[in-house]
């Protein structure tokens, strides 16, 4: 839950520093927008209705509802696209979420730099990560960044799916591979080596690769609807048709499916290093193409308006990385 205090309209911030946030609203300098009123329009995007951001935020739904259109009415633009049971961000509130939550976690910030105590980040940071990484990598790295930042709550959300990061009010996701959406910002971390592995049963069984094509003739274990790997051969990229008895929408699934013995996968070093020194998994080396390194990213809403706990916890994954 956001720590601030809705009811007392006192924190408020000029229109002018948004503006070319959203292109259609007409907005003019000395114009203040409500803290309250946006916190309302990040609760309600979070939690996926009204009644539940008054809820968090201690709010009847009429009063929210007030609040939320109190904002629209300030900015000039419909923000969401309300129902009595759903609520969806607009292309305008898509634009101006970033910053509103960047608003809020600065005004967070201020407050606990003039109460005094404790420096650093304040705030509920949100994360977006694959499954694997969450449990195996970043799990393990919050607990320490939580202990350094008693007043930081992070909430992690966990999904193979590519998250909507302004539909789910997500602070930074990280991700593999180069950024597709050209509106975000990426910041690429770390390596993030990737390779072949198989359980040494299958390896009995079936043989060991030794070349790309070499795949063809076994068992690969894809996400649904993938029918080609590529691979790095000498500066070059080489696409291979694969085929397979088994496929998934979740790593997860395709992790123990090849454990299990059911065929080769393409794994992230980080996420098959337990199971290669358990014997659990082999390592697989084609002597004319690798598995190329899509590198570890962060994806950001904005560069603008970067709240102190993003930068935090951003230098504490890289370092952990490292």
């Amino acid at each position: 839950m956001i720590l601030l205090h809705v009811h007392l309209p006192i924190w408020t911030l000029s229109r002018t520093s948004i503006s070319s946030a959203i292109g259609s609203a007409r907005l003019s300098y000395g114009d203040m927008l409500n803290l309250a009123d946006i916190a309302v329009l990040v609760e309600a995007v979070q939690q996926g209705s009204l009644s539940a951001a008054g809820r968090r935020l201690g709010l009847t739904p009429l009063i929210a509802s007030r609040r939320l259109s109190a904002l629209e009415a300030e900015i000039g633009v419909r923000l969401v696209h309300r129902t009595t049971r759903s609520l969806s961000l607009t292309p305008d509130g898509e634009a101006f979420l970033p910053h509103a939550k960047a608003m809020l976690a600065h005004a967070e910030e201020a407050r606990a730099a003039v109460a005094g105590g404790s420096t650093g980040a304040v705030g509920l940071l949100r994360v977006a990560a694959s499954v694997p990484f969450g449990r195996k990598v970043l799990t393990p790295m919050l607990v320490g960044f939580l202990a350094r930042n008693p007043r930081v709550k992070v909430e992690l959300l966990l999904s193979d799916a590519v998250a909507d990061i302004a539909a789910q009010g997500v602070d930074v996701a990280i991700r593999f591979g180069e950024l597709r959406d050209s509106n975000l910002i990426a910041r690429r971390l770390a390596a993030n080596a990737r390779g072949l592995y198989a359980a040494p049963a299958y390896l009995a069984m079936h043989g060991t690769p030794t070349m790309v094509a070499d795949l063809r003739d076994h068992e690969c274990l894809a996400v649904a609807g993938g029918q080609q790997w590529t691979f790095d051969r000498v500066g070059k990229t080489v696409r291979q048709s694969i085929s397979g008895r088994f496929a998934a929408d979740s790593m997860e699934a395709l992790h123990e499916a090849s454990i299990r013995g059911l065929g080769i996968v393409q794994l992230s070093e980080w996420n098959a290093r337990e199971d290669v020194a358990a014997g659990r998994l082999q390592h697989v080396t084609l002597t004319d193409g690798a598995v190329p390194d899509q590198g570890i990213w962060a994806v950001l809403p904005t560069k603008r308006l970067t709240p102190q706990k993003v930068h935090l916890f951003l230098d504490a994954l890289s370092h952990h990385l490292s």
